[in-house]
This record gives structure tokens, C-alpha cells and sequence, in this order.
């Protein structure tokens, strides 16, 4: 049998303004990562698909860890949004105590959905280094101007100002919180829960909510 032949490269551009070559790598590591996680991000098939020859990339990314953190950094974002399309729904007005809980919710139902939903892109949104530098990068947020890790802090913060969660309990409960969901959102896309439906991972995380607010 023949060997297959490599895909098509499309047509070189050489019209990018200045940043849009950027932002069409970026683009074209997002549609990689959404695909195959962060595994998949490669600088060549990157530039294949934004139709620019590989050394145009290294005007904007040093290297394919530069564009792996780029990817990173705009798949958070896309979490951080799923989050709050998830606030967005909740009724308005109502008990500011029930309203606070909600937000609480809906940040941890948002953040195990976008996982379920879009496992290539929550993977790569937890490629990164290995501290916190990041997690408060304007990268990394959603139109609001709040990334996944602020989104979460807000709404403990909504739930200690109505009288829900004590002030002395409040240091430290976004780490318990995120811990908590995002385990059981790695047991559903790379763990043994790998099985279970869209409605019963949904299930499984209110469960988890459930838990971590008798738990806070």
C-alpha cells in the first residue's frame, strides 16, 4: 500500500498585521488542544494551519512551551466563561443567602461541565507551571475580568458577606472547594468514571457541591 501523504499546507499568508499572526497561532493551538490536550500543540502543525512557514512562530513564541502556556492561558479563559454562562442563568433577585449559595453552584457545576463537555481544552487549561503565577492572569479570564480561580474566590466571598460561610472559615476554602471538584472532574475524563454519562457526571457533581459546602 502506498504511504499516505501528508496533508495539504495551505496557501503562506503574508498579510497579518502586527499581533494577528499571534492571535491565528493561538487559535490554531486552541483548535490542536481542543482535539488532543496539550500533547497535541506542536509550533509546526500550528503554523501549517495559520498558513505561515514555522519560523514566522518564533517571532511570537520563543518556543513550543511558549505556545503551549499561550494555549493554556486562553483555555482557562474559556473555563472561566463556562463558569459564568453557568451564573448568568440563575434567576435574578430572590434571598441574597439563596442567591450567594447559587453563584457557589454554579461556579463548581460550571467548571465540572466545560471538563465533561471539553476534555482536550480542560486538560490544557491545567498545563502550567508549577505554582499559582498565573492563576489571577488577565489571560486567563472570562468577560468579566475573572479568571477561574478569582470566580470561585468571589463566590466564597458572596457566601461569607450573606451570613452563609464564617469569616474564620473563609482562608484557604477556595483550595479545598477547587480540589474537590476538580478531582472528581479528572476521574470523569482520564480516571475510572470515564464511563459515565453526561447526567450522571452531573449528578456526581452536585453530589461534590453538596459535600464541600456542609464541608466549609
Amino acid at each position: 500500500m502506498p504511504a499516505e501523504a501528508d496533508p495539504p499546507t495551505p496557501p503562506k499568508r503574508s498579510t497579518y498585521r502586527h499581533g494577528n499572526l499571534r492571535n491565528a497561532l493561538l487559535d490554531a493551538a486552541l483548535e490542536l488542544a481542543r482535539e488532543g490536550g496539550p500533547d497535541a500543540v506542536s509550533l509546526r502543525e500550528a503554523t501549517r494551519r495559520a498558513g505561515v512557514s514555522p519560523n514566522a512562530a518564533y517571532r511570537h513564541f520563543a518556543d513550543r512551551g511558549e505556545l503551549v502556556h499561550g494555549a493554556s492561558q486562553a483555555a482557562m479563559a474559556r473555563v472561566a466563561l463556562a463558569m459564568e454562562a453557568e451564573i448568568d442563568a440563575l434567576p435574578a433577585g430572590g434571598d441574597p443567602a439563596a442567591r450567594a449559595r447559587a453563584r457557589f453552584r454554579a461556579v463548581g457545576t460550571g467548571y465540572i461541565r466545560f471538563a465533561v463537555t471539553e476534555p482536550g481544552w480542560f486538560r490544557t487549561a491545567f498545563h502550567v507551571p508549577a505554582d499559582m503565577t498565573y492563576a489571577a492572569d488577565a489571560t486567563a479570564a472570562g468577560a468579566g475580568g475573572l479568571t477561574p480561580f478569582e470566580l470561585l474566590g468571589a463566590a466564597l466571598d458572596g457566601l461569607v458577606d450573606t451570613g452563609v460561610l464564617p469569616s474564620g472559615r473563609r482562608p484557604g476554602a477556595e483550595f479545598l472547594a477547587w480540589s474537590a471538584v476538580h478531582g472528581l472532574a479528572s476521574l470523569i475524563i482520564d480516571g475510572p468514571l470515564r464511563g459515565v454519562s453526561p447526567e450522571q457526571a452531573h449528578e456526581a457533581g452536585q453530589g461534590v457541591i453538596d459535600m464541600i459546602e456542609r464541608g466549609i
